[in-house]
């Protein structure tokens, strides 16, 4: 008897589709939820499958992308995509635990061991409404914290407010800061022209 209902079961089964992989060769992400199409096994066809993805995130994976499928009661017609991957952009070789954001352009973000943080791009733009904060506070006996910029110029549109004192030609024999300039404009003098005296300090 057991045997009879097994072989029930497995002739039903056989008539259930199964979760499958797939070719993604297009993605609709104008829609609510993103709609694919693809190709299953034996070039079977797919139009308009969900692409469910975690809240917080979203891709538009391009052509050619891998997918596993999940026919909804079994029909390939309500099959919704459960996970993409693609080969050929996908960032190889991450140590374990480390984590990426990635794109077919080679944009990426990689949270790499040792707590580092790395941005690759051609762009890097930040909109921010109302502030944005960097903090990279000095740890006791690590003079080498800093945020460093290294680019020809970094520009402002507006006004530049420092607590400390602003250092240029750090690097040259003449180094000085706005603040030395300042004491040593505050106390110069120089002789006139006509009466060979020396003028008061600015």
């Amino acid at each position: 008897m057991i045997r009879d209902i097994d072989k029930r079961i497995s002739r039903a089964m056989a008539h259930v589709r199964q979760a499958f992989r797939g070719v993604g060769t297009r993605v609709n992400s104008a829609a609510p939820v993103q709609l694919v199409q693809g190709e299953a096994l034996a070039g079977e066809q797919l139009q308009d499958n969900e692409l469910m993805q975690h809240y917080g995130y979203t891709s538009n994976p391009p052509a050619g992308f891998m997918y596993v499928a999940v026919p909804v009661g079994g029909k390939t017609a309500h099959g919704i995509m459960i996970a993409t991957e693609h080969g050929s952009y996908r960032l190889k070789g991450l140590q374990s635990g480390e984590v990426a954001l990635y794109t077919d352009e080679g944009d990426k973000i990689v949270m790499k061991r040792g707590r580092l943080i790395e941005v690759t791009t051609q762009t890097l733009r930040v909109n921010a409404g109302v502030a944005i904060e960097l903090n990279a506070p000095l740890i006791t006996g690590n003079a080498s914290t800093k945020v460093a910029f290294n680019t020809p110029l970094v520009a402002a549109t507006g006004n530049l407010e420092v607590d400390e004192d602003i250092t240029d030609r750090k690097a040259h024999p003449d180094v000085n800061t706005v603040r030395g300039m300042r004491e040593l404009y505050d106390t110069h003098t120089h002789h006139e022209n006509d009466a060979l005296g020396e003028t008061n300090p600015p």
